[in-house]
């Protein structure tokens, strides 16, 4: 990634240069300053990029216009062009008015028509705009200005330990391991790059990559059974082959039961296909261009057994009884129950990555109305990464429009501009129009009032037409904005949240410096995303350079950032999420050995994960990222529950096995005397390593108040009378064979103690 001092050189030219071509340009020349932000943050900013760029560009509707602009986010040679376009325009007068002021208000002919009032602060702009290119205004340079310096100027970086336990714990649910502390502390950043490789390859990675597409696709979430995802059309007689399953081995009251366990493991290993055609792309460092060409699907020996190919898939599996292990495998052309065969010039599937995935094509089905546009819509926003609900404003007056055009997906311009985008992606689904989401090609052949199969002006061949998910699979991994949408994909999952949209309101006073952060954002993503498509599209390549990034390694301020327009800039700056249930989950087994249990668990149930913020991929599938009432009971629930069973299990242990006390034993109490003041310190000070991955020195306003909480509850014990010398009953370390006796209160103190670090930001969020 080119560093951020380069990237605000280049920013300071294109501010010189900006304001000499504006300059050049005016008759007669008028006064200028290299300051002047006219053009860059106002101009191109707030009416260029976000109004005039849609359509005025080579690939655009106005294509054929002579005001020709280009996205200029990481070339300032584009900006400058743009400024030339610009300026040429506001110089050309009808009737003594700037044809640039004529065209944006729709006075004269403008096929986009009025795109901005009189009356509008963008309108304003271009006044100013037109009237420096006239020479009747000079530039004005507020000496009271922000003036932006280095973007990362003040901004702390996590330390090699830190950022190693942040790796570990997020990619792997683990605490690095003694081992690469050891590289870390000799090696420092460098090291992680080689421990960061190991973890790649560890099963945790795969289990944590696929919660997060999960996020993404949703897949684990369509209606029904899992089994439903295959038609009664084409797999009636294999789908259910666990029905057929013999269980006479099993005594009769256990055979209900196996078979009911014998139905949920398929169904868990179905839902898991798509999921695992990602873990597969990564495992083995393929293209991630696979997710929509590969020409598999994923089956393991249950799912195999499902679509009827388990005989000749068995001798590939290490073992053909694991309902999980998964290969790469292709059906043949679907047959009906009529014994019509689907169209293949191969005689198989037409398999396309994710897209021709049944359990895709379910999650997001289609109906008579929507033809199949829910399809095209997710296709946008998962391979492409961009929302086409936002492509233009919705038609307030739906039944005007209605009535003026026959077909207003196809003459009515504010229709059109999403309609020819998203008609023609729909059209490539044709084959798969049935509201269940299976095969089913439409019976009258596809709609003559929708935009053909293609994709943004390219027509789907017609020697393509049985293939055309693979077709589109092959021309999205060739779209520049594929490799650009992965790389948003893996900063959600390291980061906890997408990337920052483009800031839309120009009248915020405060637009400027957001805007700066966008840029600052888009840049990193999009130098990564081109080293990931030189890099054969390996998706470990976009993890390595996105946690190498100061964005990842982002860990606090030096500096108050004082100025508002700073603080804006810095308001996405670092790694800090609330932990979802699952990862939550992870970072207790790790700390503590073992897993709470509430939040997550084995087999999907548990308690409080919907609660907690997490998803169902259904009804729920957006992660709530700000804690509610609801949320802060259970963070309290949690702390209580998890240092009451670990704290006097820990010191059941011998001391070189403990995790949580190895110096230190329940009868240590303060008496006055430096030496056990500083054990116990010392004490504290492993918990925070431990339990928050802070290492403290002894005398820290932290470790002192924690200090001073633990002789504050000896204290109060003390104060009182018959109290029991045991622990609590349901916080023993083996309740109801023998007591763990506590008569000085220290174990009930550490449980406190305890208590009070798992309830810290440093231990809920990363």
């Amino acid at each position: 990634m080119i560093h951020s001092r380069t990237w605000l050189f280049g920013i300071a030219l294109v501010s010189l240069w900006l304001d000499t071509a504006a300059c050049s340009a005016a008759e007669p020349p008028v006064e200028c300053t290299a300051r002047e932000p006219l053009f860059a943050d106002e101009v191109w900013a707030k009416i260029g990029e976000r109004t005039c760029l849609n359509c005025h560009n080579p690939h655009g509707d106005a294509a054929e216009s002579k005001f020709l602009l280009e996205d200029a986010t990481r070339d300032a040679a584009a900006l400058e062009r743009n400024l030339k376009a610009f300026t040429a325009m506001a110089a050309i007068k009808k009737d003594g008015a700037s044809r640039l002021l004529a065209k944006v208000s729709g006075t004269i002919k403008h096929g986009g028509g009025a795109v901005l009032k009189p009356d509008t602060s963008g309108y304003r702009i271009l006044e100013r705009f037109v009237a420096r290119v006239d020479g009747k205004t000079k530039p004005f340079v507020d000496p009271a200005a922000f003036v932006p310096g280095p973007y990362f100027s003040g901004v702390a970086m996590a330390t090699p330990q830190r950022q190693l336990r942040r790796v570990t714990l997020s990619l792997a649910g683990r605490l690095p391991t003694a081992k690469e502390f050891e590289a870390v502390e000799k090696g420092g950043v460098a090291a992680i790059e080689s421990i960061l490789d190991a973890v790649l390859k560890e099963d945790a990675f795969y289990v944590r990559l696929q919660e997060g597409f999960n996020d993404i696709f949703l897949t684990l979430g369509y209606p029904g059974n899992a089994d439903d995802a295959l038609s009664y059309e084409h797999f009636e007689k294999t789908r259910h082959w666990y029905q057929k399953h013999d269980f006479s081995a099993l005594p009769e009251k256990d055979r209900q039961k196996a078979g009911w366990a014998l139905a949920a493991t398929y169904r868990k290993a179905l839902l898991r296909e798509p999921l695992e055609l990602v873990s597969h792309l990564v495992r083995h460092d393929l293209p991630f261009t696979g997710i929509v060409t590969a020409d598999y699907i994923m089956v393991s020996p249950y799912t195999a057994r499902g679509y009827g190919i388990f005989d000749s898939v068995k001798d590939k599996f290490k073992n053909p009884e694991d309902p999980f292990e998964y290969i790469p495998a292709k059906i043949k052309a679907l047959k009906d129950r009529s014994n019509k065969v689907q169209p293949s010039a191969t005689g198989d599937y037409p398999h396309a990555g994710i897209l021709t995935t049944f359990q895709y094509l379910r999650r997001y089905p289609t109906t008579v109305t929507n033809r199949n546009r829910l399809r095209a819509r997710m296709y946008y926003q998962h391979f492409l990464g961009i929302d086409v609900m936002a492509l233009a404003p919705r038609v307030t007056d739906a039944a005007a429009v209605s009535k003026k055009f026959k077909t207003p997906t196809m003459e009515a311009s504010e229709c059109v501009v999403c309609h020819k985008t998203i008609d023609p992606v729909a059209g490539l689904f044709r084959d798969y129009f049935n509201e269940e989401g299976y095969y089913g090609p439409r019976k009258e052949g596809w709609f003559t009032d929708m935009f053909g199969p293609g994709l943004e002006g390219v027509d789907l061949p017609k020697p393509e037409g049985w293939r055309s998910l693979q077709w589109l699979g092959q021309e999205t991994a060739k779209d520049p904005r594929f490799a650009v949408a992965m790389v948003e994909h893996v900063y959600y999952i390291l980061m906890g949240r997408r990337p920052l949209p483009a800031p839309l309101d120009i009248e915020d006073p405060l637009f400027t410096p957001k805007r700066r952060a966008y840029i600052e954002q888009r840049k990193a993503i999009h130098d990564i995303a081109e080293k990931f498509a030189k890099d054969g599209f390996n998706l470990k390549y976009v993890f390595r350079a996105l946690i190498a990034s100061p964005f990842y390694r982002a860990d606090g301020l030096t500096e108050v950032a004082k100025h508002p327009n700073r603080r804006a800039e810095l308001d996405d700056i670092g790694l800090v999420h609330m932990l979802t249930p699952e990862q939550l989950e992870r970072k207790i087994e790790a700390v503590f050995g073992k897993k709470w249990g509430r939040l997550a668990s084995d087999d999907g149930d548990s308690k409080f994960a919907l609660l907690y913020g997490g998803i169902d991929s259904k009804e729920v599938t957006q992660r709530a990222t700000d804690p509610s009432g609801a949320m802060g009971a259970i963070q309290r629930i949690m702390a209580n529950d998890v240092a009451c069973r670990n704290v006097a299990v820990d010191f059941e242990r011998p001391a070189a096995e403990r995790r949580l006390f190895p110096g230190i034993e329940p009868a240590v109490v303060p008496d006055g005397k430096p030496e056990t003041e500083k054990q116990i310190r010392a004490a504290i000070v492993h918990l925070h390593e431990k339990i928050l991955g802070r290492t403290l020195a002894a005398d820290h306003a932290d470790i002192t108040r924690t200090y001073e909480l633990f002789t504050a509850i000896l204290a109060d014990a003390k104060a009182k009378k018959g109290l029991s010398d045991r622990e609590a009953y349901s916080c023993q370390a083996d309740p109801g064979k023998h007591p763990t006796l506590d008569p000085h209160y220290t174990i009930r103190a550490w449980r406190a103690v305890v208590t009070y670090l798992l309830r810290q930001d440093d231990f809920l969020y990363e």
